[in-house]
């Protein structure tokens, strides 16, 4: 399944084109600040594999923090390496992958 294009923002890693997008509207968990955030990479132009990549940090949105931070794109590049190493092939078409990077992660409450 492809991502939906409004809201999704573009990214080159390595010479290659990935569209990303997180979830505007968090889940109930997330706005609480029970789970953490999760965004979804895939190719630009042809999407196979999606990329499901589970954050160490709450969701932007969250009701319950004051700045909770947002997702920068250098972490997103690095998400994508390494979701590749591990391999995540994006052209192949597929279940999506998931990368775990909520090591770490804290609820405030």
């Amino acid at each position: 399944m492809a991502l939906v294009k409004k809201g999704s923002r573009l990214i080159t890693v390595d010479g290659i084109s990935y569209r990303w997008r997180i979830r505007r509207k968090p889940t109930y968990s997330q706005a609480l600040a029970w789970s953490p955030l999760t965004y979804a990479v895939e190719l630009a132009d042809s999407p196979g594999s999606t990329l499901v990549v589970t954050t160490n940090h709450p969701h932007p949105n969250s009701w319950m923090l004051e700045s909770p931070g947002a997702v920068v794109p250098s972490a997103v590049a690095e998400s994508i390496r390494s979701a590749r190493t591990r391999g995540w092939a994006p052209k192949s078409p597929g279940s999506p992958f998931h990368l775990d990077q909520s090591h770490g992660f804290a609820s405030p409450h």
